[in-house]
């Protein structure tokens, strides 16, 4: 679970070298790059920034805070930057104690949930509404994320990592099929590839989240966002609506019917395993984010600059209610305010987030890096072999009418780890659709 989070932070990033290296450079070579004073201690309107280290987000994100500083010299603002699993314990505590910085980087959904049921951050929503200039600069499906209870607690940073559907043209040529334009077309091409002794889809089956993909997206299609809007919610028995049963079905119904490549719950996808059976030819389709064109760019020799990989959005399903411009994943990143903090730090913060985060330099830093910026406006800057995939990956973003975070990254902790455990033996057939559902409304609001 570590190494996809991971992933989904720096997905592009990995086609600037090997993907091994990549994975390992998003977690951060070192700790904390500097000593600094937590962020309600900051005097005379100096606040502090912490997040990850790292590339490609280190660079980038020390360069926007130069930016500011060498703007506005009387009222700095000192990054830290820490390795993921190192920030995700000194956040943590730090906040817990009253020590943490002013600005907070994070993944909003469940964590910023916490935050705010602590009285940790600043409600931000009377500020959007006051600059509602800087709001516009940033896409609006990134916003469900950064919103707790119908407030605004932190502003999307940085890039948007949809989940998609890939294909290998080559292999679709191969067996003489087209694209999947529905789930009842998905459903016809399995029994087509495994005759070809092709498996139809690629799943790292043993690393539970890409499992979660799936249910995602077909609840979505089936249901729209509603049942899922109300688990988040915390409402009780939330998971029996009929489309989560529906849903659970489906998936059963795939994984029957052979889906997947033989031995898929022994896949990992910390290893790329799944990504190579798509690149070979040994599997037709996979279901993965937007950071796997990197992996495979990388890993896959001439697999992807040759034309031969295909992506889409997750087609819908037949008599669903979801609307299919929707699309999950990671929206964006995002960045709190801290409560604890002065009120001049504060300001210095606001300033920040209202100049820098949303200039031309940021847009132009994450793009480059080979991401999708969270801002609107970035097509112009999509240039060379991966700008068709950029400008795909901006346009569903931008136009998704739904943006829905990953559900164990919106959910505690406590509850994403049931999830995972349930999706798991979900997929292995080890449990009933009603089982699940059972074992899902007993975590709700935990």
């Amino acid at each position: 679970m570590i190494n996809r989070n991971i992933s989904r932070r720096n997905f592009l990033g990995l086609a600037a070298g090997t993907a091994s290296a990549a994975a390992l450079a998003a977690c951060g070579s070192s700790g904390p790059s500097e000593k600094t004073d937590n962020g309600g201690a900051a005097a005379g309107g100096a606040a502090t920034y912490w997040s990850l280290s790292g590339e490609p987000g280190e660079p980038i994100r020390k360069a926007a805070v130069d930016r500011f500083n060498a703007a506005n010299p009387s009222t700095k603002i000192t990054p830290t930057f820490f390795q993921n699993d190192a920030y995700k314990q000194k956040i943590k505590t730090s906040l817990g104690a009253g020590e943490g910085p002013t600005l907070i980087w994070g993944w909003g959904g469940g964590g910023l949930k916490e935050y705010v049921g602590s009285n940790q951050v600043e409600d931000l929503t009377d500020w959007f509404a006051q600059n509602a200039a800087v709001k516009d600069k940033i896409l609006p499906s990134s916003f469900g994320a950064a919103t707790v209870n119908g407030k605004i607690y932190a502003m999307p940073i940085e890039t948007v990592q949809p989940i998609v559907l890939y294909y290998n043209k080559k292999v679709f040529e191969k067996v003489g099929v087209q694209p999947p334009k529905s789930w009842g077309e998905i459903m016809a091409l399995v029994p087509k590839f495994n005759a070809a002794k092709i498996a139809p889809f690629s799943l790292g089956g043993q690393s539970r989240w890409t499992n979660m993909m799936w249910l995602e997206f077909l609840l979505d299609r089936t249901a729209g966002p509603e049942v899922f809007d109300a688990v988040f919610a915390g409402e009780a028995n939330a998971w029996s609506n009929p489309a989560v049963l529906d849903m659970l079905t489906k998936i059963q119904d795939l994984v029957k019917a052979n889906g997947f490549q033989k031995g898929f719950s022994s896949t990992t996808a910390d290893s790329n395993a799944d990504q190579a059976l798509l690149y070979t030819g040994k599997a037709a389709m996979m279901v993965h984010g937007a950071w796997s064109y990197g992996i495979q760019k990388a890993d896959g020799g001439d697999f992807v600059k040759s034309g031969g990989l295909g992506w889409m959005n997750f087609p819908p399903v037949e008599g669903g209610k979801g609307d299919p411009s929707s699309t999950v994943g990671n929206p964006g990143q995002y960045v709190s305010i801290s409560s604890k903090a002065t009120a001049e730090a504060k300001e210095t913060a606001k300033k920040f987030l209202s100049t820098t985060m949303v200039d031309e330099e940021e847009k132009a830093g994450w793009v480059k890096s080979g991401g999708v910026p969270v801002l609107k406006g970035s097509e112009s800057l999509f240039t060379g072999e991966d700008a068709q995939f950029q400008k795909d990956m901006s346009t569903i973003a931008a136009n998704a009418k739904v943006f829905a975070q990953s559900w164990d990254q919106a959910l505690s902790p406590t509850a994403a780890e049931t999830l995972l455990d349930n999706i798991a033996k979900l997929f292995q057939l080890q449990v009933t659709p009603q089982q699940w559902v059972d074992a899902m409304n007993g975590v709700i609001g935990k």
